[in-house]
């Protein structure tokens, strides 16, 4: 993907770029922008195709930046793209967040598309989805070395007055964050505060195995994972071992 000001920036005439465009080296994607070679469209080429559109300082971010990071999905047929100036950029499925300021801090590329850092992303997703799904997109980061939780608690510290930081910093509390592998983990932490239990140990060893939950001085254990993991024979046999 490639924009017009980039090919003439490079020293390309518009001529040029008009005979690339009639014999199929360039193929019209918006106004400005070109795909390189073969006209089709990808994911990611979509999501660099809309950030050249936006111009210069233009950053995917949001739910797509999440989808880009790895840590969500976006929503299917719009493209989230920061800018840090009033543009006028009409196309569908698109839609531009003007920001008074982006710090460079803030972008970075991932596969070569600028793309907004994973934790202004996390910061930017809370203001748009619900606890268990920020949550599971903290998890998200943690499983693929992105940023441990401690250490986007400490980059918080830059983010204050940001809508969404504050569910972040709850959500990240000491005293109950735990890493999780599953929605159901999720869930199930308030419901055993809610019938009494002190707060469990999470991802412990009891037994030689790895488990979800873990009361040492009641000598409780509950996986979350549901019947799908505990149905066949092995995975029966462990339980009893865990027991």
């Amino acid at each position: 993907m490639v924009a017009r000001r980039q090919l003439l920036a490079l020293g390309f005439s518009a001529k040029s770029i008009e005979h690339r465009l009639q014999s199929g080296r360039l193929h019209k994607i918006a106004s400005g922008v070109y795909a390189v070679g073969w006209p089709q469209l990808t994911r990611e080429r979509g999501w660099m195709a809309a950030v050249l559109a936006c111009g210069d300082g233009a950053a995917l971010s949001h739910r797509s930046a999440a989808a880009l990071w790895g840590i969500g999905g976006e929503v299917s047929g719009r493209i989230d793209v920061s800018v840090q100036r009033t543009i006028k950029v009409r196309r569908r499925g698109l839609r531009v967040h003007r920001r008074p300021t982006l710090r460079a801090e803030d972008v970075g590329r991932r596969n070569r598309i600028p793309v907004t850092g994973v934790v202004r992303t996390l910061v930017d997703i809370a203001t748009e989805l619900d606890e268990i799904a920020v949550e599971r997109a903290v998890n998200e980061a943690d499983k693929r070395a992105l940023i441990d939780p401690e250490a986007l608690r400490s980059a918080l510290d830059r983010y204050k007055g940001a809508p969404g930081a504050p569910l972040l910093r709850r959500l990240l509390d000491k005293r109950t964050f735990r890493l999780s592998d599953s929605d159901l983990e999720i869930l199930f932490r308030p419901i055993a505060a809610e019938a009494g239990l002190p707060f469990p140990l999470s991802k412990q060893v009891v037994n030689g195995w790895e488990v979800d939950f873990y009361w040492p001085d009641l000598g409780l254990v509950v996986e979350t994972d549901g019947l799908r993991y505990h149905r066949t024979a092995s995975t029966q046999t462990r339980d009893a071992q865990i027991e």
